[in-house]
């Protein structure tokens, strides 16, 4: 059928179809303001079918397998289990909608949106041209949600291989026997842990000085003995540079002359902007190449907004739903504003950190007067309980308010315990209150009354 290359105008088009995408469509339903979205690849974008949920599901089958060896310490004298990874990887496919969007898409067009499926581009910051030659118009207001992907370094050779990204790796078909993973930030952790569980000899390669980097130098520290504890080894310092094949191997070699040989290397070595889809239409990129946009509105320009990952604000699937809402908010005509004061962040390992706020150094950059408390929560009675050694919790606190401004945790059930330390920071309760609040015994959050005592009374 021939495709019509007529303009189409909508009062709003959307460039993308991920998850910030999906929530503008909830958030216009029944509005009366048109919409299109324009999605290259399968609505939800990164998170379900290759980010957040695969993985997650791939490390869900890692923990099963830990908390049965466990059982041979806590409940059982005997212990055995074969693992089955045609399983695990028919699960986590399963959970990833078997790369089928069908559903979504639906979801999506019965809100009233209009999906086109195709490579869109701004031609100015009213028109998105689709890679089929439609035209589309926004009469109202222009939103880019188009996201990001893995950025590959340019290390000699690496073109050379088939490594893997989050997308291979995420999505499994196979078991690698070793795997090499450049990265040692969220994914390259998550990941690596998951296949060491499974039976992989996995090695982290982080260039950095220390893995984990965006988070309190504490929680690197805390977590390396677990990662360790399950055959993981952890390169730090040591840039990757170069890669080359060996028959069926990859070598990889670091600036200190040691070489890293792997059945599979996977790069997890941070992600980068789609700008490819905008860059011509003249607007502005952060240092770092995302969209530049009003932190507060969304907005990039008058009624041209940024939503999700594309702005660099965070790369967090709540940060694209939170943007979404926000961004259909302002288009409905309310005041809406967007508040990153308290934007969670939690990385899936086991123990999970998770973080909130501002790191101690930031804080300090930021001229703050700063208190700190920390506390080990294997020491309370439910790490004892859990058999769960060697974890942390670190608070930072404004002597000046007199608040909690950061928190980073070390611990099982970390992203679970984190909400009340967001709720804390972004209604800047009082950190007397903070440390008056009860908690059940013996549960894991129980821990915070403690260290909450503590930071308060270091800025009464």
């Amino acid at each position: 059928m021939e495709v019509s290359r007529l303009p189409q105008e909508f009062d709003v088009v959307c460039l993308g179809g991920g998850v910030a995408g999906e929530a503008i469509a909830g958030g216009l339903k029944g509005s009366g303001i048109s919409l299109a979205v324009v999605e290259r690849e399968l609505v939800g974008g990164e998170c379900p079918y290759w980010g957040c949920v695969p993985s997650k599901t791939l490390l869900r089958s890692g923990e099963t397998l830990e908390e049965a060896g466990r059982a041979r310490k806590l409940a059982a004298s005997r212990v055995e289990w074969d693992v089955d990874f045609p399983k695990v990887s028919k699960r986590v496919l399963w959970m990833a909608r078997d790369l089928d969007d069908t559903r979504p898409a639906a979801a999506l067009q019965e809100t009233g949106a209009k999906l086109f499926r195709g490579e869109g581009k701004l031609v100015d910051l009213r028109t998105v041209e689709v890679a089929a030659g439609t035209q589309l118009i926004a009469r109202k207001a222009m939103v880019i949600a188009n996201g990001g992907t893995a950025a590959i370094p340019p290390i000699p050779g690496l073109e050379t291989v088939e490594f893997w990204t989050n997308r291979q790796a995420a999505v499994p078909r196979e078991l690698p026997g070793t795997l090499a993973v450049l990265g040692g930030g969220a994914i390259g952790v998550e990941l690596g842990q998951a296949f060491a569980r499974l039976g992989s000899k996995v090695t982290v390669i982080e260039a950095g000085s220390r893995f984990l980097a965006l988070e309190e130098p504490e929680a690197g520290a805390a977590l390396q003995p677990h990662l360790e504890a399950d055959g993981i080894t952890l390169m730090v310092g040591d840039p990757c540079v170069a890669v080359e094949k060996q028959g069926s191997a990859v070598v990889v070699h670091l600036k200190s002359g040691a070489i890293v040989s792997a059945d599979r290397l996977l790069v997890a070595t941070g992600r980068r902007p789609n700008y490819e889809a905008w860059k011509s239409a003249g607007l502005a990129q952060t240092d770092r190449g995302w969209l530049k946009v009003d932190p507060v509105t969304l907005e990039a320009r008058a009624d041209v907004y940024g939503a999700g990952d594309i702005t660099g604000l965070g790369g967090f699937t709540h940060i694209a739903y939170y943007h979404g809402q926000t961004v259909a908010r302002r288009l409905r005509g309310e005041d809406a504003r967007a508040d990153h004061i308290a934007v969670p962040r939690v990385t899936y390992s086991d123990p999970e950190v998770a973080s909130v706020g501002l790191s101690e150094e930031v804080a300090r950059a930021h001229g703050i007067d700063v208190a700190t408390a920390t506390t080990d929560p294997g020491e309370a009675a439910r790490g004892y309980i859990h058999d769960f050694h060697g974890g942390t919790i670190k608070l930072v606190g404004d002597r000046e308010r007199g608040v909690l401004i950061g928190a980073t945790l070390v611990t099982p059930r970390a992203g679970e315990i984190l909400g009340e330390l967001v709720l804390a920071i972004k209604a800047g309760t009082p950190l007397r209150e903070l440390a008056d609040v009860i908690h059940p015994y013996p549960a894991f959050n129980r821990v915070l009354g403690a260290v909450l005592g503590d930071l308060a009374s270091k800025v009464a």
